[in-house]
């Protein structure tokens, strides 16, 4: 067997593992999540230490009604952000398998992760809706810039993007989902996501590894790069500046001190610890990726 029938055969077992996986623990959201118990306002949206404002001044100053209130428009606004986000990866992974080998289980695996983003998308947005609050959305920029991103990404660039996007979540989700302070309907929908997307996670890994094979130094730069601009604009928009006045915020206050908040700074860079040293690994974490991955608080 050559080395690249030995790739392939690997490539296809990991994919193979995946559906497997899928078949024996997934989730159906329209069932296994309260929808019908009206929101109870006693409980947060997100563990309070995953709030922007956790640790200042404001925060300090706020009632517990307020913390309360506040974290459950970020964590709506951090839904939204994933839905977004979610149907850039759909598309890109659609444009990624066009017309090839459906008998190839990466093929299956493909179109199961699709349909599992697909369900998400739906729990997010009835999840944000119970949380009461508005539709948020990314910037104009930012929109357009996602639209031209998943026009031309592709190989590595896309889905080392689908990685950190789905690894930042992660991170912050398995907290809430364990935090008996947050909404049982919302820690339900964190749980959901977390078993799904460590099989998407894996998925990304593998595909990043394996587009990268024979990859010179040019192309790791560039699409090193690629990957942080992309990494920059998709977690610096999970929490729209909107979320502070709809909340009953100074909205110039609230934004200034989240700003500068270095215990949530700190929060990101925890979270993105083991991502980092994959991306370093695969080649990605470059010179010029490294300024908007610090700009983004994830280094």
């Amino acid at each position: 067997m050559t080395s690249v029938d030995k790739q392939t055969r690997g490539r296809e077992d990991v994919a193979r593992r995946l559906l497997d996986s899928a078949h024996t623990l997934s989730y159906d959201p329209a069932r296994e999540v309260d929808w019908d118990t009206p929101l109870d306002t006693g409980h947060h949206g997100a563990s309070p230490e995953w709030s922007t404002l956790y640790g200042t001044a404001y925060w300090a100053e706020m009632t517990p009604g307020q913390q309360r209130e506040l974290t459950r428009h970020e964590a709506a606004s951090v839904a939204s952000t994933g839905i977004w986000f979610e149907m850039i990866l759909q598309q890109m992974v659609l444009r990624d398998f066009y017309a090839k080998d459906p008998t190839d289980p990466a093929f299956q695996w493909a179109l199961t992760e699709i349909a599992d983003e697909c369900r998400h998308s739906i729990m997010f947005a009835r999840g944000a809706a119970k949380l009461g609050a508005p539709a948020y959305r990314p910037r104009r920029l930012v929109v357009e810039l996602g639209r031209a991103f998943k026009t031309i990404a592709s190989g590595e660039a896309a889905y080392a993007a689908i990685l950190v996007a789905e690894e930042v979540l992660d991170v912050m989700q398995r907290d809430w989902m364990r935090d008996e302070r947050v909404a049982p309907f919302v820690r339900t929908i964190n749980n959901i996501h977390v078993v799904e997307e460590s099989r998407h996670m894996q998925f990304a890994r593998e595909e990043t590894r394996e587009r990268l094979k024979g990859a010179g130094r040019l192309r790791k730069q560039i699409n090193g790069l690629a990957v942080a601009v992309a990494s920059y604009f998709i977690v610096t928009s999970m929490v729209s500046r909107e979320v502070y006045a709809n909340a009953g915020l100074d909205a110039e206050r609230a934004i200034r001190e989240a700003k500068a908040n270095e215990h949530h700074k700190s929060m990101l860079r925890s979270s993105c610890a083991g991502l980092m040293e994959f991306l370093g690994s695969a080649g990605l974490l470059t010179r010029a990726a490294m300024w908007f991955y610090q700009r983004a608080n994830l280094i």
